[in-house]
């Protein structure tokens, strides 16, 4: 809470000194003993699991680099010999691998729990947007190291992804002459990757500081969605040490077996084949796909015709989220209260898996196997391209004509007054 006092008290002059000069040790018991809402599921636990996957990549990423070769001549060797020579060299880079996959999952799950108890809604207008640049970068960190390897899917997927930007009327040529290093994805665009790829997790790393920052002082969302007023702190708060630092690390604990299952037991299951075929400039994959996190929007941009008119979807997905406190008219927060709007979630949701599904086949595919569907316009209705065009057209409607729509037109179940409301008349029915 932005008006927590603080109720750290040094016992010693090492920590008067200190506390006086650098008050690391109070920010750290403070954080421990900030009111927390007493409501807060599981789903909350992935705020700090997202802490935990920024650590593990940083700290492999950094290891990695050591021993990493940004020339097109001997990236993919210098992958290899990680994988061979180095000790626990296969060990780092599977965690790393699997690490961004697991990074992503996590995060899917944190903005969906945003997106359906308002999370996002006024006075968390700041957490949300700061969320979505953390979002931003992430996907350009993941592209950027998705090339490195420099297999076959790296190298064709950095050309497909890179002239998108030359599309870009009047500025396009350049910037992208400028990302290539060049006029061609050669070893002066591998280094440039390299280097942002290593820098960016470090900027990822300064915003959500700023993230935790905005969260502190905004206070924090719950199931109920209800602000909770000073004079009820003590009843709707617990301190965050050891009621909900147990729940994280519980929680933690899960996660890390899933993770450890992929990286011990199927760690090329979310990569791609081709990856492990040096690049060939003269040899093109038959179908180029960026990684699985990815899809859902190189399908978006895949399913418009025009180059530049895909670019502007892509983007556009993307800045939709920006918008949405914006966009959401809605007086009420959770969708627990909202039981219309919670079976659009649920569609959107759905959706935006058949997208990843529609971005990891080919667009003329048929989606019914057999089936010869009428041609409309430049392609068979029985193909994934025109089943992303339906996807695409419900993404967009759900932000710019349901949110807002549904926010003026829906009837609210009523709201409890206060977060433990719902818990005490609870135990008074059973009582």
């Amino acid at each position: 809470m932005s008006d927590h006092e603080s109720t750290y008290v040094p016992k010693t002059g090492i920590e008067r000194w200190l506390d006086e000069r650098l008050p690391i040790i109070r920010f750290g018991v403070d954080y421990a003993t900030i009111p927390t809402p007493r409501n807060l599921n599981y789903w909350w636990t992935f705020g700090g699991i997202l802490a935990l996957c920024l650590v593990i990549q940083i700290v492999t990423g950094i290891v990695l680099a050591m021993h990493y070769t940004a020339s097109a001549d001997h990236a993919f060797d210098s992958v290899e010999r990680i994988m061979r020579d180095v000790n626990w060299g296969w060990a780092i880079r599977y965690v790393h691998a699997n690490g961004a996959s697991m990074f992503f999952l996590a995060v899917y799950i944190h903005m969906a729990r945003g997106l359906y108890y308002g999370s996002y809604k006024a006075p968390r207008e700041m957490i949300w947007l700061l969320g979505c640049v953390i979002f931003l970068l992430m996907m350009m960190t993941a592209f950027m190291g998705y090339v490195l390897p420099w297999g076959q899917m790296s190298f064709h997927g950095a050309v497909v992804i890179t002239n998108l930007l030359g599309a870009i009327p009047v500025v396009g040529p350049g910037i992208l002459t400028w990302i290539q290093g060049g006029f061609a994805v050669d070893e002066p665009t591998l280094k440039r990757f390299f280097s942002l790829h290593y820098l960016l997790p470090f900027v990822i790393f300064g915003v959500v500081f700023l993230h935790l920052w905005a969260l502190h002082q905004s206070s924090q969302n719950n199931p109920v969605g209800v602000l909770i007023p000073k004079e009820r702190r003590k009843q709707d708060t617990l301190p965050f040490h050891p009621y909900f630092t147990v729940k994280d690390g519980f929680a933690l604990v899960l996660f890390l077996m899933l993770f450890s299952v992929f990286v011990f037991f199927m760690p090329n299951a979310l990569g791609h084949a081709d990856n492990y075929i040096p690049a060939n400039p003269l040899q093109t994959p038959p179908h180029i796909v960026p990684e699985w996190y990815l899809l859902p929007f190189y399908a978006m941009l895949r399913g418009i015709p025009d180059k530049f008119g895909g670019v502007v979807v892509m983007f556009a997905s993307i800045g939709l989220l920006f918008a949405l406190p914006w966009l959401d008219t809605s007086k009420v927060r959770s969708m627990r209260f909202r039981p219309a709007m919670r079976w659009f979630f649920i569609i959107l949701l759905v959706v935006y898996f058949f997208l990843g599904w529609c971005g990891a086949h080919l667009p003329d595919e048929p989606v019914i196997p057999g089936v010869d569907g009428p041609d409309l316009f430049d392609g068979n209705l029985n193909s994934y391209l025109w089943l992303t065009r339906f996807l695409t057209a419900y993404y967009f409607g759900y932000f710019l004509v349901i949110t807002p729509w549904m926010g003026l037109r829906e009837t609210p179940l009523p709201v409890p007054e206060y977060v433990s409301s719902p818990v005490l008349s609870h135990d008074e029915k059973n009582g």
